[in-house]
């Protein structure tokens, strides 16, 4: 083989393996930093990972809302109809929070299945319509998709 053909084999062989070693180097990172979405259901069949960032998503259970004497610290189960998981969450809640209102939580599951959450995003149902647009849809005289009509 001439040397100049063997100098570009080399090249070509080490691009080859630079290009090879960044794509696994990409897949292992995204694979660390992924987020799952988890049910209550998965939770209490023991398929979660502890201490792993995870997705909770579910309905909070009427009468589960408890507060502690600190006023950030709640506690209430989160339920998917099937299961109920408890959460512990330290901070300010989203407006739209309450009971038998879909959220999202992100933290990690502890030892005895108790989720702690590190965000707690409260989820509005389908028909929600920005006031903004609720008045001007009024205004315009258009009736409105989320009004029963008036007989």
């Amino acid at each position: 083989m001439n040397p100049k053909r063997k100098k570009r084999l080399i090249y070509v062989v080490l691009i080859v393996a630079g290009v090879g070693a960044a794509a696994a180097l990409m897949v292992t990172a995204f694979q660390q930093n992924m987020m799952y979405f988890i049910t209550p259901t998965e939770i209490a069949a023991g398929a979660v990972q502890q201490g792993r960032s995870i997705r909770l998503g579910g309905v909070v259970s009427e009468g589960s809302l408890r507060r502690e004497n600190d006023g950030l610290t709640v506690h209430f189960k989160v339920t998917d109809n099937a299961n109920e998981v408890p959460v512990r969450y330290k901070g300010i809640l989203p407006d739209l929070f309450r009971e038998g209102q879909g959220i999202i939580a992100i933290g990690k599951v502890t030892a005895d299945n108790l989720f702690v959450a590190d965000e707690v995003l409260a989820k509005h149902d389908e028909n929600y319509m920005p006031p903004e647009v609720m008045e001007a849809l009024e205004k315009s005289g258009a009736k409105s998709p989320h009004k029963p009509e008036a007989k």
